[in-house]
């Protein structure tokens, strides 16, 4: 079998790959799924239950006859359309968190994997950065640079680096020693061109892989982030801001914060399956012994 239908015949990636389908499918439709503006508040709508339906006043000063699917919180603001725009805004953390920390991880891991010279150096930096804890780097940083979507994704992505880049490492002192990387040195090839033709491509299936795990976590960290009141600002909705506003009520209105956790316990799971599944079909490895 090829690789696609190595990955439609894996189970975890079918699902992995259906569950975050359909949370993109949601995030894009948002502003179609029947919701309101999430910023929209409604003194008059303070905590209904799920189903409850009246005449909500919209930031424009205008009203319209409103359900409110999953209730309102304590702002008078409808949870269904925070939970929904919410979605948005955790899966740009995960994919832009896993990106930036692919491109920074997979970097230094060529250069520290290939030149000799700032293997000791790069590796010691990165060693550095893994003896502190993930979230609590990402929590001073978060506090040092303030908290804005960019700061936020930097803060999450940042701790994730040293793990890419000594995946990327380990690859690369494997790969530099292949004979058609030696015939490309003996041919004089220029060293940018080995690394970008050569060894970037056979490193690629390995930070895939990588990139899913990586997204998985950024997509928790920032709930962790925001459940704090360390991650976004208030006024923009995430899954994490949703749960650290309804916790204080969460004996009389669970709702508040269970809903957004049914959005985000499935998005991670499919995310970490994703990566189980691509690993098993991409990494020879695990192709073979499941063959």
């Amino acid at each position: 079998m090829n690789a696609i239908q190595r990955l439609l015949a894996n189970g975890s990636v079918r699902f992995g790959a259906s569950v975050l389908g359909l949370m993109l499918l949601i995030s894009a439709l948002a502003p179609f799924l029947g919701t309101v503006d999430p910023a929209a508040m409604d003194s008059n709508f303070i905590n209904k239950a799920a189903g409850a339906s009246g005449l909500f006043a919209l930031l424009d000063g205008t009203s319209v006859q409103h359900t409110f699917w999953l209730g309102t919180d304590s702002f008078g603001r409808d949870l269904f359309s925070r939970v929904i725009y919410g979605t948005r805004v955790s899966l740009l953390v995960g994919a832009c968190t896993a990106l930036l920390s692919l491109v920074l991880g997979g970097g230094l891991g060529m250069l520290a994997g290939y030149f000799r010279a700032l293997d000791a150096v790069l590796m010691r930096v990165m060693d550095g950065l893994m003896a502190i804890p993930a979230i609590l780097l990402a929590i001073a940083l978060v506090a040092a640079l303030g908290a804005t979507l960019s700061t936020v994704v930097v803060a999450i992505a940042i701790p994730e680096v040293p793990r890419v880049t000594r995946l990327v490492r380990a690859l690369v002192l494997s790969l530099r020693e292949e004979p058609f990387v030696e015939a490309a040195r003996a041919l004089a090839t220029p060293t940018p061109v080995i690394l970008a033709r050569h060894i970037l491509p056979n490193a690629m299936a390995p930070l895939i892989v990588q990139g899913t795990f990586v997204a998985a976590s950024a997509v928790l960290t920032e709930a962790i982030l925001s459940f704090l009141g360390l991650g976004l600002p208030p006024d923009i909705p995430t899954w994490g801001n949703i749960m650290a506003e309804g916790r204080v009520q969460f004996s009389q209105y669970p709702g508040n914060v269970l809903y957004p956790a049914l959005f985000l316990v499935p998005t991670v799971l499919a995310v970490n399956l994703l990566g189980d599944g691509l690993r098993d079909v991409l990494d020879p490895k695990f192709a073979k012994r499941g063959a």
